[in-house]
């Protein structure tokens, strides 16, 4: 019985260990990268989601208050008979102003109240 063997398939030590190297290199880099992408662009994707969504949502909620701001100085001026008319025609506009800044200082109370509870300020 005779066995061939190929020769020129034969690789010598210092090639084999060559070849090694470069394909232990090559999927080095490879883990590199996706845990780059899995630690940093995954979590970026999702946080530019959350802000835009955010934005959006601020937007809707501006205009709202915009629009209702309108109504109210729309109802006061119209619905009130003769009370806001002559030398008073300023003060449904002094109202909706109060009323817009009751609403502003309600939502940064909400919000300063969550940011304490969350623990997000900074320790001075």
């Amino acid at each position: 019985m005779y066995y061939c063997i190929d020769m020129t398939e034969q690789q010598s030590p210092h090639e084999k260990s060559t070849k090694n190297l470069s394909v232990l290199i090559e999927e080095s880099w490879r883990l590199i990268l996706a845990y780059f992408k899995q630690e940093t662009l995954t979590p970026l994707k999702g946080l530019v989601r959350k802000l835009l969504f955010g934005l959006f949502a601020s937007v809707v909620a501006g205009i709202g208050v915009v629009l209702i701001a309108l109504g109210v100085l729309r109802v006061l001026q119209k619905q009130t008979g003769s009370t806001f008319t002559g030398n008073l025609s300023w003060l449904p506009y002094i109202i909706v102003v109060v009323v817009l800044l009751a609403f502003l200082s309600g939502a940064v109370m909400i919000v300063l109240r969550a940011v304490s509870k969350s623990g997000l300020r900074r320790n001075e």
